[in-house]
């Protein structure tokens, strides 16, 4: 499973388009804001580029540029469904940070994902999803079919009584 991202001056991965895999890179970019008396750095994501081979030597080479693979699970497909059924679909990049500087970790089209990332010490930025990469899902979804979620039937024998019945 790839969700590692390469650094600056390493060699890029050798990712390469598939039906479950799109490489993508982006560039983050930092911007000194000043909020009352403090200062933070508040980042955001430029340069966005859905990458094929000709083109991500010349990512590794720009400052703060960086190829992560998109990859899509079966088990998402529910998710991904619900994103691209949002008036604006996103993809969100999970990022750590570590002496004031992020470093991207996954990009994911799964909120339910990212959402679990938030929850700890990381932060999630997020793009709009390119049109193509929202059609790449949809064709995705259609080969593997749409996911449906069972709900358990906790009490199987009907003439039983469930504990919240007062008998």
């Amino acid at each position: 499973m790839l969700r590692h991202f390469q650094r600056e001056g390493a060699s890029v991965p050798e990712l390469h388009k598939d039906e479950s895999i799109w490489p993508i890179g982006f560039r983050l970019v930092s911007e000194e804001k000043k909020i009352g008396r403090w200062t933070t750095l508040s980042w955001s994501i430029e340069d966005v580029c859905l990458y094929g081979e000709e083109e991500k030597e010349s990512l590794a080479a720009v400052e703060g540029g960086y190829v992560l693979p998109l990859e899509l699970y079966r088990h998402e497909r529910s998710d991904y469904r619900f994103n691209l059924s949002s008036r604006d679909p996103h993809l969100f990049i999970v990022c750590e940070e570590e002496n004031e500087q992020l470093s991207p970790l996954l990009i994911t089209a799964s909120q339910g994902l990212a959402s679990g990332y938030m929850d700890g010490d990381y932060q999630v930025l997020h793009i709009q999803t390119p049109i193509q990469v929202q059609a790449w899902m949809e064709a995705y979804i259609g080969r593997h079919g749409e996911q449906i979620e069972f709900r358990k039937n906790r009490c199987r024998d009907k003439n039983r009584k469930g504990r919240s019945s007062g008998n």
